[in-house]
Parts: structure tokens; sequence; C-alpha cells
């Protein structure tokens, strides 16, 4: 049991230094007009904005299949925000990154919620996992800002590289169980 407890202190430690290392790197080494692209995307994104529009495109230009696959990103995201802010958050108060790691005025504007987990990233990768299945081109293309939207979070300053993890784990699983929690729960309260 004491080899398993140090095992474990050992690996958050480990993961605690690679946090920090990574976190500096993407501060220090993404250019300033990377960054701004970044930040644009990002702000896009803030409040769920940009996968509402991409939703609303796809109904309104996919036919049935685009319909369904807003309709899955949708639930997915809203799952994902329920999950990353409404309960991770609140249980784990994780501080945000030190301001002084970054050379830039971004960190000024970021949240004071708990920086465990990412929920622009948790989001983000909900959105896109879950339309990916009905429409894999609009999936395709919700990924590169996606993607954008999670590094964003870690070079602006908001998170360390283990929040945006962590939210892309619940984007996924949201997706996940978007898709799958109506069957399961028809095959559960429905006899066969």
């Amino acid at each position: 049991m004491t080899c398993g407890i140090s095992a474990l202190h050992g690996f958050l430690a480990g993961l605690r230094d690679a946090d920090r290392s990574l976190t500096r790197r993407a501060a220090s080494r993404i250019p300033p007009g990377v960054g701004k692209v970044l930040s644009a995307v990002e702000e896009t994104a803030e409040s769920t904005k940009l996968w509402c529009g991409a939703a609303a495109a796809m109904a309104w230009l996919g036919g049935g299949r685009g319909r369904r696959a807003a309709a899955c990103g949708l639930a997915a995201l809203a799952v994902a925000q329920l999950v990353s802010n409404g309960v991770c958050k609140q249980v784990a108060d994780r501080p945000r990154p030190p301001k002084e790691w970054f050379p830039h005025d971004e960190v000024d504007d970021r949240p004071d919620s708990s920086s465990f987990p990412s929920g622009h990233t948790a989001a983000a990768v909900a959105f896109t996992a879950a339309v990916a299945p009905p429409w894999p081109a609009a999936g395709a293309a919700c990924a590169v800002p996606a993607a954008m939207v999670a590094l964003e979070r870690v070079q602006s300053g908001a998170h360390y590289p283990s929040d945006v993890a962590a939210g892309a784990a619940v984007g996924l699983a949201s997706a996940w169980l978007t898709h799958h929690a109506p069957r399961l729960l028809l095959r559960h309260w429905l006899p066969g």
C-alpha cells in the first residue's frame, strides 16, 4: 500500500512538473501573430457562439444529416458544459497558472473560476466529436477550431495542459453519452 501511494505521489509530481514546463513553453514559444489568431478563434467560441453558429449552418445547409449533426453537437455541448463548469470546477478548486509566466497581457482577461477542467475545450471537443458520426466532413471542419481553442487556453494563461486534456476527456465522454444514452435507456426501460 505504501509503495502504491509513493508511486501515485511521484506520478502527480511528474504531472505537475510537465504542466509547468509545457505551460511556460506555450506562453513563450507561440509567436505573437499566431497568438492573436488563436485568441480571435477563442473569442468567437466564447459562450459557445462558434458552436451554435456552426450548428445553425449545419441545420440550414445539411438537410436531415445536418439537423441530426447539429442536434447531437448541441446536446453533447450542453452535457459537457454541465459536467465541466457545473460539477468539476466546483469540486476541483485549482488556481490558474501564475500570471508572471506569461509575457503578454491576455493573462489579465482570464476568468476567476477554477482552472480544472477547461470548459472551453470540453465544449469544443464535445461538439466536434458528436457532429462527426452523423456528418464526418462537418466534424473534420470543426476539429480545426476546436484544436485552436484548446491550444489558446494554454497559450493565454487560462489553463494548464492537464486542464485542457481533462476538458477534452469530458468532451469525448459527453459526445459518447449523447450518441449512446438513448439506446441504453430504451434497452433498460423497455422490455425486450
